[in-house]
């Protein structure tokens, strides 16, 4: 049981939204375009978690460990045909996991402010949440390049902290990757890590969150609400 929480951050890929296939399908398409081997789901559900410029610098490597010759401005290049076609599939393959909006909708009517704290690009994020009925519950929304920045560094969870005069113990980081439960370490956090998501092919419980959960809606039965 993790209590007092007065505010829930979220992780968003992995964690509220299966959104790995629409991932691939752009990726796939940017290397093919750029004259390379395609990508599969496979391969891109274990490079997926630190945002789209290391993503594609994966892909380009084929490799989680990033070439470090890769040439600057093919990475620019394939980033900037990446953000196209992820835009233009229109995210019709990703779906929200089982529970996730009914979980939500529980915590929104019991008066906890929630927030989005992801590494995705956030001119993707509204558009995402809008279309899965998401967006009225959360009071903050912060993308990948909201700041200078991004999980695993706290530099978001502090902000939030700040802004809405928490303690870092009145304060969960629900995500699926170490990049989440290091980022609430980092910020002196509480931590729910979930199994089902994107963590590079690894366990979320060898990053030691403070609850490892199965499924999303666990959450209301291991959290209790200080608000």
């Amino acid at each position: 049981m993790i209590e007092n929480i007065k505010f829930i951050a979220f992780d968003l890929d992995g964690t509220l939204l299966d959104s790995v296939p629409d991932l691939a399908d752009a990726a796939d398409l940017t290397m093919r375009h750029l004259g390379r081997e395609g990508v599969t789901v496979e391969q891109v559900t274990t490079w997926i978690g630190n945002g789209a410029d290391i993503l594609i610098s994966r892909a380009l490597s084929r490799s989680f460990d990033i070439d470090p010759q890769l040439d600057p401005a093919l990475q620019r290049q394939a980033r900037e045909l990446f953000d196209h076609y992820y835009a233009a599939g229109g995210h019709q393959k990703s779906a929200l996991y089982a529970d996730v909006k009914t979980t939500l909708a529980h915590l929104h009517q019991a008066g906890v402010p929630m927030a989005i704290v992801t590494n995705k690009p956030s001119q993707f994020v509204p558009h995402l949440l809008e279309e899965h009925g998401l967006s009225a519950y959360f009071v903050d929304v912060i993308g990948g390049d909201t700041f200078p920045l991004k999980k695993p560094d706290p530099f978001a969870l502090h902000w939030l902290m700040e802004k809405h005069q928490l303690i870092a113990s009145e304060m969960l980081m629900v995500g699926d990757s170490r990049n989440d439960i290091l980022a609430a370490q980092a910020a002196s956090c509480r931590s729910l890590g979930l199994t089902y998501g994107y963590n590079y092919g690894q366990p979320i419980s060898d990053s030691e969150p403070d609850v490892v959960c199965d499924h999303f809606k666990q959450l209301l039965d291991v959290v209790k609400l200080g608000c």
